[in-house]
């Protein structure tokens, strides 16, 4: 199983990377808000997490190995998660995903089907389904996907979701919890631990009560 793949980026086209490692080009698979990140990118050095997965169908005897890459851990994580119900394939949710996993993840925590719909593929049964079977499992990628490790702002992608756990452990709802780290993350600050964050999160809020 391959989990991970470095190399030079070479080329991105609408549906896949060719990726270099030393003699070998690797075609990896890109869902459309992961090829939007990486346009910029080609001959940098970039890594990948993957998924593995033989596509095609075993009674005809012809099974095609693929790879799809992520730029975080999380996002194959709730690809995976996405995949896993019914009438929703692989090939389905790389055609969806053409908003980032975050905001797939928050229609889905907050249970908006009609969202879901706007998304290609998903029509009003799957949206249903999707809902049904995920919706209590969003939580940690509508707060973290897109967020790397260390994220655009500096801080490790542990730190916001210790944060996020610590505020629900507080009494906050999901929808509040994640508000208040989003906010305190929009500040640009690097914040090294969850104290730090915390700290940054209450001041705004007394800051918001003032005012």
């Amino acid at each position: 199983m391959i989990t991970r793949i470095s190399g030079t980026l070479r080329s991105v086209s609408d549906t896949h990377a060719i990726l270099g490692v030393e003699s070998l080009d690797y075609e990896v698979l890109l869902a459309d808000f992961a090829r939007r990140q990486l346009q910029g990118q080609i001959g940098k050095q970039v890594s990948l997490h993957t998924l593995h997965f033989m596509e095609g169908n075993p009674a005809h005897g012809r099974l095609v190995p693929r790879l799809i890459g992520f730029l975080a851990e999380a996002e194959r994580e709730f690809f995976e998660m996405f995949c896993s119900v019914d009438g929703v394939g692989a090939r389905k949710a790389l055609r969806a995903m053409v908003r980032p996993v975050q905001d797939v993840a928050v229609m889905i925590a907050e249970k908006d089907t009609k969202g879901l719909t706007t998304l290609p593929g998903i029509g009003a049964a799957t949206a249903d389904r999707v809902v049904a079977k995920l919706h209590r499992k969003m939580s940690k990628f509508a707060l973290l996907v897109g967020r790397t490790a260390p994220s655009d702002d500096g801080t490790a992608t542990d730190v916001v979701h210790d944060t996020y756990e610590a505020l629900m452990a507080l009494g906050h709802s999901e929808r509040d919890a994640r508000d208040l780290v989003d906010r305190a993350l929009e500040q640009k600050s690097r914040y090294k631990d969850v104290n730090d964050l915390l700290q940054a999160i209450y001041l705004l809020s007394r800051d918001e009560v003032r005012a």
